[in-house]
């Protein structure tokens, strides 16, 4: 099967190469912006005709999309998230080479939901942010492309990888200068938000499963289970052997301070400033999993725990 990777050197996309080259019946092409891709194309400025091309010389049977932008403003999104897919798209409905499209889509598609519910996939979508109006009109340009396609909305990545300027990124930075400077407690802000989180290396499997698969459609990718940031932050502190007490910080519930892992000062003691969870899904997110278990025969197999180990191991390792 010949697989055509669009960002394997993203967060993501790193993950689903590994997955896909350790299964030897797989032919894997990476294209990308980066100089290490197999060929070098950029999805936000390129044209569907010069993809095409290449798409008929290479005649891929699955092309994965993991390529996107998760930060800028709403025109960077947009052209990252949304004009690129409509370019893989309008490529794939012009190639002859009848590819299945796998495109990587995010809970925050999805916006804020009730507490104590579980997303599933026909929940009509309310995105609050740009990032999730950007990987919405994509979903949207994928489902009505009338290509072989599905979409995998990804809830809250985790595990290795992890960007530092993520939530949990954040944590295991702030913990890792409170245990450089010995410092006793750890001041936090925020930690009331609740997120599904799942592991990169369980996305990379049911990304390879679903290019196995025939399903098509919106399939959410998570864990099934919210927890709170509060607790997270307490086994990361277990697993990283931090001994001091955790503080939250007063304020409203649900956002996460941009004051997390930088020194404190009196004017952060007094009004610290708070800002919302970058998802924009409000204080709670739990998905719905059934329909991955279904149609993929995909179930997580990482636990939270071994994520932020991994996630820890990394930022202890930084200078």
């Amino acid at each position: 099967m010949r697989v055509l990777l669009i960002g394997a050197n993203g967060y993501l996309g790193r993950f689903v190469a590994d997955r896909l080259l350790a299964d030897p019946a797989v032919q894997l092409t990476a294209l990308g912006r980066g100089d290490d891709a197999d060929v070098r194309f950029d999805l936000a400025s390129g044209s569907p005709g010069a993809l095409t091309r290449f798409l008929d010389a290479v005649h891929p049977g699955v092309v994965v999309n993991c390529a996107g932008a998760t930060r800028g403003g709403a025109r960077e999104l947009t052209r990252h998230n949304t004009v690129a897919v409509a370019t893989v798209c309008e490529a794939l409905r012009r190639s002859g080479c009848g590819a299945r499209l796998v495109q990587i889509g995010c809970g925050a598609e999805y916006g804020p939901s009730q507490p104590g519910s579980s997303t599933a996939e026909d929940a009509v979508p309310r995105p609050g942010g740009p990032y999730g109006v950007s990987k919405l009109a994509a979903t949207e340009l994928v489902l009505g492309s009338g290509l072989d396609a599905v979409v995998l909305r990804v809830f809250s990545p985790a595990g290795p990888g992890t960007p530092a300027g993520s939530p949990l990124g954040r944590l295991a930075e702030a913990m890792r200068r409170a245990m450089q400077s010995g410092d006793g407690e750890l001041k936090l802000g925020g930690l009331g938000v609740q997120r599904d989180f799942i592991d990169v290396r369980d996305i990379a499997r049911a990304v390879h499963a679903a290019s196995l698969s025939a399903a098509q459609g919106v399939i959410n990718i998570g864990s099934g289970r919210a927890v709170r940031l509060r607790d997270a932050a307490a086994v990361l502190a277990r697993v990283a052997g931090y001994g001091g007490a955790l503080h939250e910080l007063d304020g409203p519930p649900g956002p996460l301070r941009t004051s997390i892992g930088h020194p404190r000062t009196e004017s952060d003691h007094a009004a610290p400033v708070a800002y919302p969870y970058p998802d924009g899904c409000g204080s709670w997110q739990q998905a719905d999993v059934r329909t991955a278990r279904d149609r993929l025969g995909w179930r997580p197999r990482i636990n939270l725990e071994e994520s932020l180990a991994d996630i820890w191991m990394e930022a202890a390792c930084r200078i």
